[in-house]
């Protein structure tokens, strides 16, 4: 999928919205392709606090960060242990982290990451990473989505913290990635409506949906879509989310707002 927005039909017009182009919103966005703009977790968040779209499927961090973001109440990208394409790969013992480099990672990831190092009593640099191909010629990078799947599939002996399962083993709690985090400014009922009806679709039709999104091979994307990722904010996951809140308090340096979720 390109980063760019597909040219929609008069009868579906484009939405004031955006997703990240992985394989793990795919069950979120299903029936509005073509009506969303696709950019890396970057970009996305920068044209969210641009006010040039009003829903972004992003990190849940940009949120807790940003006190004038609401969460829309129902689909998230979840895991409930090891989650697979949210890693730090590793060259050296993990005790000898002293740099981090991140290639497009979002926000959530690379906090995540700072907590979980942090309880270890970690604290390293955090650096960019320009392209991913060069992942394996440094000895700590942090991979998210797509581009990590792909690398642990390229290199199944490199030795890699899963996030999703370090998270589990720190707290026994779920961890959420992703939810479309909405601009509290705009006027977001009908387009609140639309995206959580994509993502009731996407459920129900998890069979078409992983039979026919482009991007690995179908015995991975249903064992992805059924085992490493779930895609429903219920109370575990809103405790996840809480817990959360509670240690980028304690390691973030910046100030973290409470979570607001609006109903559809």
């Amino acid at each position: 999928m390109d980063p760019t927005t597909v040219p929609s039909s008069a009868s579906h017009p484009p939405l004031r919205a955006g997703s990240v182009p992985y394989l793990n919103v795919a069950p979120l966005v299903h029936g509005l392709e073509g009506r969303l703009a696709l950019l890396p977790p970057s970009q996305l968040a920068v044209a969210l606090r641009r006010g040039e779209i009003d829903a972004g499927l992003l990190s849940v961090t940009e949120a807790l960060f940003g006190e004038d973001y609401d969460i829309l109440d129902g689909p998230c990208v979840a895991s409930h242990g090891e989650v697979y394409s949210v890693i730090l790969t590793c060259r050296r013992p993990l005790d000898e982290v002293r740099e981090v480099r991140c290639h497009d990672a979002s926000l959530t990831s690379v906090n995540l990451l700072r907590v979980l190092l942090a309880e270890r009593g970690l604290h390293p640099r955090f650096e960019t990473l320009a392209d991913v191909a060069e992942a394996g010629a440094h000895d700590f990078v942090l991979l998210i989505g797509d581009p990590a799947i792909r690398f642990r599939q390229a290199h199944p002996d490199r030795l890699v913290l899963d996030l999703g399962l370090a998270w589990r083993e720190l707290t026994g709690l779920p961890f959420v990635y992703a939810v479309w985090v909405l601009r509290r400014e705009a006027e977001t009922s009908a387009l609140r409506r639309e995206l959580c009806a994509a993502a009731d679709r996407g459920v129900r039709d998890l069979e078409n949906v992983i039979r026919t999104t482009p991007g690995f091979d179908e015995t991975f994307r249903r064992h992805y879509l059924t085992s490493c990722v779930s895609h429903d904010l219920g109370a575990n996951e809103k405790q996840g989310i809480a817990r959360f809140v509670a240690l980028l308090r304690r390691h973030a340096g910046r100030p973290v707002f409470d979570p607001r979720y609006v109903r559809p």
